[in-house]
């Protein structure tokens, strides 16, 4: 078998690189994180690994990668990645979507909980040594909308169904769940206000594209419950942040818990930091022990298949982004 040439965009002192050296005996590897180190290789390169924030040099070295047929996302999210020459091009394109899914579907549990047992309410009372009783909320019986039922909103689905909510979903084809034992029913994105007005809970597990950027617009937020709680596990930009920050202030809604935001790191002074209402997490919600590495192995799995000429994991319809 003839070696494979193989460009990764990265940092070459990351440590979760060192998984790619089972690679090495078949694999002709360059590392790199500037121009002038990958731009050589690009032109006899392969396959291209894309660490995050590799995009702009993806973007400044394509004209030379003429023998490139596969480039892998670290990320699940691919905004920044598709520009025309590569959704254009016939490379094909994976990403890491799914390895990050259990993790994020346990934040979105952790968001649910927070707000329905007041967990805020709980912590602030005792860090002014309070004792005050008050009521709180079960989730059992309540509706939690996906907005996104892909591989995170699926994740997400079985653990809010092993709570007893009821579960709405919203997704481009709705029927590719049909007969989905988690789902109790199924929106198309036109029908997204129904399943707004429905929900307790929304979750936005979304890739961002032109279709789904601020999906959770005015009028969409304007149609929730003034008990509802937006949980964005997704991409920041697919809220209109000023609209949602207007429902938190005056308590159109009752809260948000945030793992992604329009500008990051979120900028200081932001209204997201003083509103009791919200729950912030600095984009880390997926970050547990060892994800790098998952990411990695993800990919050296993905490879393999690669190598021997089976169909790849993760591949991405570059014309819608997902």
């Amino acid at each position: 078998m003839s070696e494979t040439h193989l460009l990764v965009l990265a940092d070459p002192t990351t440590p979760q690189l060192r998984l790619l050296d089972r690679l090495r005996d078949s694999t002709k590897i360059t590392i790199g994180d500037k121009r002038d180190e990958v731009s050589a290789a690009a032109v006899a390169a392969e396959v291209i690994f894309t660490w995050f924030s590799s995009a702009q040099l993806l973007r400044e070295i394509w004209p030379r990668t003429t023998q490139v047929s596969w480039v892998h996302s670290m990320s699940a999210g691919l905004e920044n990645l598709l520009f025309h020459g590569l959704v254009e091009s016939s490379a094909v394109l994976t990403n890491g979507s799914g390895v990050f899914s259990q993790s994020l579907s346990e934040f979105v549990v952790a968001a649910v909980l927070y707000f329905a047992k007041d967990l805020g309410r709980m912590m602030r009372n005792q860090t002014r040594a309070v004792w005050e009783p008050f009521d709180v909320d079960v989730v059992s019986g309540r509706t939690l909308g996906i907005i996104g039922y892909g591989d995170i909103g699926k994740a997400v689905a079985r653990r809010a169904k092993s709570l007893d909510m009821k579960i709405l979903a919203l997704r481009r084809h709705p029927a590719r769940s049909a007969g989905d034992p988690m789902v109790d029913e199924v929106f198309s994105p036109e029908r997204r206000f129904d399943l707004l007005a429905r929900s307790d809970y929304v979750v936005l597990a979304a890739p961002l594209t032109e279709e789904t950027r601020s999906l959770l617009g005015p009028p969409e937020i304007a149609a929730l419950k003034p008990s509802a709680v937006v949980i964005n596990v997704g991409r920041g930009p697919v809220i209109f942040e000023p609209a949602l920050v207007e429902a938190l202030e005056h308590r159109r809604i009752r809260g948000a818990a945030l793992d992604v935001f329009e500008t990051e790191p979120l900028p200081a002074g932001h209204p997201f930091y003083r509103l009791e209402n919200v729950l912030l997490s600095p984009h880390c919600a997926d970050h547990t022990e060892g994800w790098m590495d998952q990411a990695v192995e993800f990919f050296v799995e993905n490879f393999e298949r690669f190598r021997k000429g089976v169909p790849l994991m993760n591949v991405v319809d570059k014309k819608l982004g997902y």
